[in-house]
């Protein structure tokens, strides 16, 4: 009996069970059974509560008959249906068989070529276009030009004037004000950097590049028990950790799943904070090769410790390849528009109301109690008390910590060796309050702890190496 045999009569016996009503015809819920869409084995089992072991029976001994993946197979099969269909009703000439694009397509996935083009892309589109010019000249004007010599001074004489109570201008204007640090942060710094960022992004997706990409890693990815498709989550992380969580739910096995999502949280700068961290390590370029070789190291590491330890099947991995083009300028600034809209809405809120809850938690002392907690392994990395702040502000927010860091640097408290610390620190830190509760929502409350306290861990042993390192070879970064 064929392998297709084997495939096309489990479909067979599995419709014959169903006998519930089903939005699509029985032979797609049995296909889509077979390649263990959770969402779809949820309804089955939900309709068919009685036959879904018998149905969990087949789908066990189809399994046992192939050495690779139903869903592959599925696929591969359906892939061949389109081509034979395509070869009946279109006709190609010989001088389009494979043209200039495709050419240069197949040199983006090819390790040799693609990984120097991918280096060019990250250098010019995130270090210098998103940190220099971005986090940089942007930052710098909107920040020390507007709200500083502006806004902040005419918004602080305006609310003491007219508001008598000390209490009231502090929650407004003062330190951890709401006015001058939440909205500060949010626009001046956080801003401009994440809308900058969602501009590169939409060029890249607008071109069929992130495909691509896919493609050229996957061998790289599948070392730490990923698939190249583990690409998709991992790029929008650096846009925003969060929504890139809620999109590991689409990588085919729970093995991924939780592999991609503790990578997220570990490992994964967001936008804001890798603009703030390239503006701050950008005249440093010592500092900012430490930066990247150590969090290249842990992502690696931590993913290849993972794929050991959790079991699991390793991941198969096959991606429809849409053709290269010229991105469109209305599709980049309408994704653009998007995404900035979708921060506007959802996360400049958090800011302010982070700011209200240091602000209440300054007054009742439960915020200077954390740092306080936050102080000892702060200072076992070799940073002063000050910086305890800003890993409290990276947990109600990663860029909101970003930005901390940011304002401690410009107020001189860290040495060029404080500085790399910092920034690995932070950047290994634990997920944002938005990030922690996605992960228990789609990982699990258990799952979800173990991650966080993991990270917690990992975040300042790593710290703490990287410092003794420098220390005892006693380097000096500028």
């Amino acid at each position: 009996m064929s392998e297709e045999t084997t495939l096309e009569i489990a479909v067979e016996l599995i419709e014959k069970i169903l006998i519930a009503d089903y939005p699509v015809s029985k032979r797609a819920i049995s296909l889509l059974l077979l390649q263990e869409d959770r969402e779809i084995e949820g309804l089955v089992k939900q309709k068919e509560p009685q036959d879904f072991p018998q149905i969990q029976e087949i789908i066990s001994r189809t399994k046992e008959s192939y050495s690779q993946p139903l869903s592959f197979l599925i696929s591969l099969r359906r892939q061949e249906e389109a081509n034979q269909i395509c070869q009946r009703v279109m006709r190609f000439s010989e001088k389009n068989k494979f043209s200039l694009k495709e050419k240069f397509s197949q040199i983006l996935m090819n390790p040799f070529m693609g990984g120097p083009i991918l280096l060019i892309i990250l250098y010019y589109g995130l270090y210098k276009f998103v940190g220099d010019f971005g986090a940089g000249v942007v930052v710098n004007f909107l920040e020390v030009k507007v709200f500083e010599q502006i806004i902040n001074p005419a918004l602080t004489k305006f609310f003491t004037a007219i508001i008598p109570f000390k209490i009231i201008q502090e929650l407004l204007v003062g330190e951890y004000g709401v006015l001058t640090l939440g909205v500060r942060y949010a626009v001046a710094i956080i801003l401009p950097i994440v809308t900058i960022f969602f501009l590169v992004f939409a060029v890249i997706e607008d071109s069929g590049y992130l495909p691509r990409l896919a493609m050229l890693i996957d061998q790289l990815f599948k070392k730490i028990g990923l698939s190249g498709r583990a690409v998709i989550p991992m790029v929008l992380g650096f846009g925003c950790d969060t929504m890139a969580t809620m999109v590991t739910r689409t990588l085919p096995t729970k093995r991924e799943r939780i592999i991609a999502t503790l990578l997220l949280a570990l490992a994964v700068p967001c936008s804001a904070q890798l603009g703030v961290i390239m503006a701050l390590l950008g005249g440093r370029p010592l500092a900012m090769f430490i930066w990247i070789i150590v969090i290249s190291l842990v992502f690696l590491f931590v993913g290849v410790l993972s794929s050991w330890i959790i079991p699991g099947e390793m991941p198969s991995f096959y991606m429809e390849i849409p053709p290269l083009r010229w991105p469109q300028v209305s599709n980049v600034l309408r994704k653009t528009y998007s995404r900035v809209r979708w921060y506007i809405k959802e996360v400049f809120p958090i800011f302010i109301f982070a700011s209200f809850l240091i602000w209440l938690g300054e007054l009742v002392g439960i915020f200077n109690i954390l740092v306080g907690f936050l102080k000892f392994p702060v200072r076992l990395i070799g940073l002063p008390d000050k910086a305890a702040e800003i890993f409290l502000f990276g947990f109600f927010r990663r860029d909101y910590g970003a930005a901390g860091l940011y304002d401690l640097n410009k107020q001189g408290l860290l040495t060029g060796r404080q500085l790399v610390v910092a920034c690995v620190a932070l950047t290994l830190f634990l997920p944002c309050i938005a990030q922690l509760l996605m992960n228990i929502k789609e990982r699990g409350i258990k799952t979800g702890a173990y991650i966080s306290l993991f990270i917690l861990f990992i975040s300042f042993f790593v710290a703490y190496i990287l410092n003794s390192i420098l220390e005892f070879f006693n380097v000096v970064i500028k």
